[in-house]
């Protein structure tokens, strides 16, 4: 199952995953997932997150793939990019702060991307005063209400420091926590009686092997050779096949829908292939230049556009 953290910028979203990690892997995966976290130069050199990192873990009753989504306004397309993927969603709130401008942002945008349900943790920065925590639940109650979400929706308080730290205080918060996304948050059906379809998250190189494509499968099932066709983005479409299927560093002989994996593709040089294109089973999908969308725009209280559109 896919879910991820959304929230403002330096909540604590990255921090409360390897506080999750702490609580529910092994010492020897731990090392190896939170090595992953802001693994690319520019997150390590702004301390902050700008690419989408995945990780795994299980609980008692599930195994999960947790997206870590960046919560700065200027990566806010690869923020989307992750809630995309997301069957459900974590909400990081800063108990400092309390709702900032990218929490309703990242509210709004889960929302219109199609994240069913999300539940929160309220990170506790200190000895934050308790009137000030239940003024913040209120708070975030209210915004999950006034985007579609559940204003009941479970709240966790709790320090994702500690729990990093691999104290108990923090470790039990998010045990807690995981345990409000067993319950609160279902395992959707996954379409894999469709034909194959992965949209393109990112494209990279691997000397000596080839050129892998990542993503989220939609719908469908992908053998190991499987034939596939790559299309979008005004570029001709073109054939190849899956040499390699891995998630997380493990080789697979298929895959389905649900499942994040990278796909190593037969013949193919990093400049064929390029991110918002899709990866399908040969003839299963057209390509269109006309179609029709459904649009929100900011208002000017939500942080968007202050004059209107005007036509032509």
């Amino acid at each position: 199952m896919n879910i991820g953290t959304l929230g403002h910028i330096d909540h604590g979203k990255t921090t409360l995953v390897r506080g999750i990690l702490n609580a529910f892997s092994t010492d020897a995966d731990r090392a190896k997932m939170t090595d992953k976290l802001d693994k690319d130069p520019e997150s390590r050199a702004k301390s902050i997150t700008v690419a989408v990192a995945h990780v795994e873990f299980e609980t008692d009753s599930r195994h999960y793939a947790l997206v870590d989504c960046p919560g700065h306004k200027d990566y806010i397309k690869n923020m989307i990019t992750g809630a995309a993927q997301m069957d459900g969603a974590i909400l990081v709130v800063s108990s400092d702060d309390g709702a900032m401008p990218q929490t309703k942002e990242h509210i709004l945008l889960a929302k219109q991307v199609g994240v069913p349900k999300m539940v929160v943790y309220i990170n506790k920065f200190g000895d934050a005063d308790d009137e000030i925590l239940e003024l913040i639940k209120a708070d975030v109650s209210d915004l999950l209400g006034k985007y579609g979400y559940d204003a009941n929706a479970p709240v966790i308080v709790g320090d994702a420091l500690k729990a990093q730290k691999g104290e108990e205080e923090g470790l039990v918060s998010a045990r807690e926590l995981m345990k409000a996304v067993d319950e609160f948050i279902p395992i959707p059906e996954r379409d894999v009686e469709k034909p194959f379809l992965m949209p393109i998250e990112d494209v990279f190189s691997i000397e000596g092997r080839g050129t892998v494509v990542t993503g989220r499968i939609e719908r469908g099932v992908l053998k190991l050779n499987g034939d596939v066709e790559i299309l979008g983005m005004g570029r001709k479409p073109q054939k190849t096949a899956a040499t390699g299927i891995e998630m997380f560093n493990k080789s697979m002989k298929e895959c389905q829908a649900g499942d994040n994996v990278g796909i190593l593709l037969r013949g193919l040089k990093r400049t064929d292939v390029e991110r918002g294109q899709t990866l399908s089973a040969p003839g299963s999908v057209e390509t269109h230049t006309e179609f029709k969308a459904e649009v929100y725009i900011l208002s000017k209280e939500e942080g968007g556009r202050h004059t209107p559109f005007i036509t032509g």
